[in-house]
């Protein structure tokens, strides 16, 4: 398999294309050099047929999970027993989704790829309260896959904006279609 050296060490090139994937998989496009974005079109491609191949391959499973009770500012409830405070739960049926173990697969080969991403709120008080991490391997299969089950591959495109101001390189929009 060729590939592009991006001018940068293995280390280099392989932490900037992943956060690049990771930017296209998140935003739905990303603006950046033609090579780049080659490269990151081959690996972005792989994800999404990956995440097309396994997005129905679950099970719904009923769970009953131990819930905290919370009060109208959504603070936790306690009761005093043998003098300590203790926290009160209540007993709660869940749906989940329980990945089978091909899409498990395919979501740990994602997460190879793919950095961790935390979402900050833009404004407003607790923004570091109000941060949630965002499941991109869960984008993928609910998001992502849909749009993409009746097309062969092809998932991204290419749009030329111009030359960078600077060092006059190709710049390009990469989106997915």
């Amino acid at each position: 398999m060729e590939y592009r050296k991006l001018g940068k060490t293995s280390s280099q090139r392989k932490a900037l294309l992943r956060n690049q994937v990771t930017a296209l998989i998140l935003h739905e496009k990303i603006v950046t050099t033609q090579a780049r974005a080659e490269e990151v079109q081959k690996i972005a491609e792989r994800l999404i047929t990956l995440a097309v191949k396994e997005k129905d391959n679950f099970e719904t499973v009923k769970v009953t999970a131990k819930v905290a009770r919370k009060d109208k500012d959504g603070k936790r409830i306690k009761e005093e027993k043998d003098g300590k405070k203790v926290t009160v739960y209540d007993e709660v049926e869940k749906e989940i989704k329980k990945d089978l173990p091909s899409r498990l697969h395919a979501r740990r080969q994602m997460l190879k790829v793919l950095y961790p991403v935390t979402e900050v709120p833009t404004e407003g008080a607790k923004r570091k309260q109000n941060t949630k991490k965002v499941d991109l391997p869960q984008k993928l299969f609910d998001e992502i896959a849909p749009k993409y089950v009746d097309r062969k591959g092809g998932y991204t495109r290419i749009v030329k904006i111009g030359p960078r101001r600077g060092d006059a390189a190709m710049e390009v929009l990469l989106e997915l279609v």
